[in-house]
């Protein structure tokens, strides 16, 4: 578990990963001292790592590749027009597991550079976070468009930087989730084109023969199907997935 939460990478993940420890030296004493703040009992760092952790699935879905990747393949569903085939959770699951193949990379440089070093008791937990942040910020703002940092630039008051990199988290975020949903839709629209003529040719056809009463969806979803496995689309898919965040 420990090994999947470090390959996703992030500043909220590097907060679990080293709150392990503390709790574990708590065991023995009722009160420590972190990172110099002040004494926290041990019940209040239970119900701090429990707030952390029901961050986790809001950090996957809007800090990760987890968005995009989750807004295909609902479009491929819709286009096929397969209803619940794959299942939400054979998709959730996939597209989960692409997320951390993604975003490895990500978690490893987060895992040297600050995650190792405070395990190791040789930086404090905020040096953790200042070293932890960076990686993932690159990542975000390599996937966001210039458009969304400005706006959000703007409408948060923010000194224009000299550098991207300078731009602070709160700007970052909500930009690199807004470019994630507008990449999703545009790759979503591209996967609906071909299902789309194959729709309309079937829809044609059964028009000019005068079978009014057959659901042209009856009749489109095996040849959607089978156009679907004869060019290897779930290959295809998955290759232009990963590749759109390289």
């Amino acid at each position: 578990m420990t090994r999947l939460l470090r390959r996703l990478g992030g500043t909220v993940v590097v907060w679990l990963l080293l709150a392990a420890p503390v709790l574990a030296q708590g065991t023995d004493a009722t009160r420590i001292d972190i990172d110099g703040i002040g004494a926290v009992s041990a019940p209040l760092q239970v119900v701090l790592l429990l707030t952390l952790l029901s961050f986790i699935p809001a950090i996957l879905m809007t800090m990760t590749a987890f968005t995009r990747i989750v807004i295909v393949f609902h479009f491929l569903r819709q286009a096929l027009g397969t209803q619940e085939a794959p299942s939400n959770q054979i998709l959730i699951g996939l597209a989960l597991f692409l997320t951390v193949f993604v975003m490895a990379p990500v978690g490893e440089q987060v895992n040297e550079a600050a995650v190792q070093p405070a395990l190791r008791n040789e930086i404090t937990v905020t040096q953790a976070l200042e070293r932890g942040t960076p990686p993932l910020r690159a990542f975000m703002l390599k996937q966001t468009r210039e458009a969304d940092l400005a706006l959000f630039v703007e409408l948060g008051k923010v000194a224009r930087p000299a550098t991207p990199d300078a731009l602070p988290m709160r700007v970052v975020v909500p930009a690199f989730i807004l470019s994630e949903i507008k990449t999703g839709f545009q790759m979503g629209f591209y996967l609906f084109v071909p299902f789309l003529l194959i729709d309309l040719v079937v829809s044609t056809t059964l028009l000019s023969m005068g079978m009014l009463q057959l659901p042209p969806a009856m009749i489109s979803l095996p040849f959607k199907i089978m156009l679907f496995v004869m060019i290897d689309g779930w290959n295809l898919l998955v290759s232009s997935l990963v590749r759109s965040f390289l």
